[in-house]
């Protein structure tokens, strides 16, 4: 499973069985920064439904590689996944995860102003396919 995790929002994508492709799977979004227990709880669902064995969560670092604000709350929000579900979660570099996103949705005829409807979870696949590339066509 791989997310994007923002102040509001995570977006979700899922691997296939042999962990060879992702898929953007949703957006789920919360009214305050701060309330992830019906977040948590929604992934815990995915991860049930999907037999999810790992969790790959963006890292949103500075282009310098410095550490940015959301970069901090992610890797708090990987504590809480790591507590609640004791699966592990592989932080992952997600630089430029949501140009791309945005590149794909264009791609894909979604205009510009409609794009806070998907690229959450399009990101998310950016990530988790970036991070299967490096597999090695392994699968875990």
């Amino acid at each position: 499973m791989g997310l994007d995790y923002g102040t509001r929002t995570v977006g979700v994508a899922i691997s296939d069985e042999l962990q060879m492709t992702a898929r953007a799977l949703e957006i789920i979004r919360r009214k305050e920064s701060g309330k992830l227990r019906r977040t948590l709880a929604r992934i815990e669902e995915l991860i049930a439904q999907y037999n999810v064995s790992e969790i790959v969560l963006g890292l949103p670092l500075h282009m310098d590689l410095s550490v940015s604000e959301t970069a901090k709350e992610a890797i708090g929000f990987r504590e809480l996944l790591m507590r609640r579900t004791s699966l592990p979660v592989t932080m992952w570099d997600e630089r430029l995860s949501s140009v791309e996103a945005s590149e794909i949705l264009r791609m894909n005829g979604i205009r510009k102003e409609d794009e806070k409807e998907y690229i959450d979870m399009v990101a998310a696949k950016v990530i988790l396919e970036s991070y299967l590339g490096t597999l090695g066509g392994e699968g875990r």
